[in-house]
């Protein structure tokens, strides 16, 4: 049984989706701030967290960059509730770290639906790959893992498919498109910019080998060896 934590200071809201999510076969805990859903968070790493952006005492951004700077809770895809739906505030999501972001008012049918893809896109590949090794690159497809001249560094969920899609694919150019069919999936509601937000995220997390990523003007990138 997957756990959901549900980080949200509207109760009847938060009842609401915890009660759906528990129909559906999810295990669900809930938090009605940052700081106890911070708390909850690290005492048992859920499964996926659903984070409200407007929070009492601590916002949902800044709960989500402490999230994502911890070791122990990095890799815990968060999808973003918020009533602003600007493409801004999307960007400013996915920089920190977010996985994926839902507007208010929702219907419990696209919630669901976005809950299973961005699970899905968590599960380890069933498949043995090779350790791939591009210019101080390595990635290690079963452990999970993406080091940089030895070290090891935290990526998120997301990042991790879409670099290991890029190095998979070596020299080979992705149109947008392609990648957010690929690493986010067919039924993900998005647009181009969340796949160039992503890109920036990564090759600062990257180093020097974000160098390898490269753009391809009006239509998308490549990754090429050094």
């Amino acid at each position: 049984m997957q756990t959901v934590l549900i980080i949200e200071d509207e109760k009847d809201l938060a009842e609401l989706v915890s009660f759906n999510l528990e129909k559906e076969g999810y295990r669900t805990i809930t938090a009605f701030d940052g700081a106890s859903g911070l708390e909850a968070a690290r005492s048992h790493p859920p499964d996926l967290i659903l984070l409200d952006l407007m929070l009492p005492g601590m916002m949902g951004m800044e709960v989500c960059k402490i999230l994502k700077k911890s070791e122990k809770t990095a890799r815990v895809p968060v999808i973003m509730l918020t009533a602003k739906g600007e493409e801004i505030d999307r960007v400013v999501g996915f920089e920190v770290g977010a996985d994926d972001y839902v507007v208010k008012p929702f219907s419990t049918r696209e919630l669901l639906l976005r809950i299973k893809a961005v699970l899905r896109r968590s599960l380890p590949d069933r498949s043995e790959g090779k350790i791939l090794t591009i210019g101080p690159v390595t990635i290690d497809p079963d452990r999970h893992t993406v080091a940089v001249d030895g070290e090891e560094i935290v990526l998120t969920t997301t990042e991790f498919k879409l670099l290991l899609n890029l190095a998979e694919r070596l020299g080979r150019v992705q149109s947008r498109d392609l990648l957010l069919k690929n690493v986010w999936g067919y039924n993900y509601v998005g647009d181009t910019r969340t796949v160039d937000t992503h890109i920036t995220r990564l090759r600062t997390k990257l180093g020097r080998g974000g160098d390898l990523i490269r753009t391809v003007r009006g239509f998308g990138y490549k990754m090429e060896d050094a």
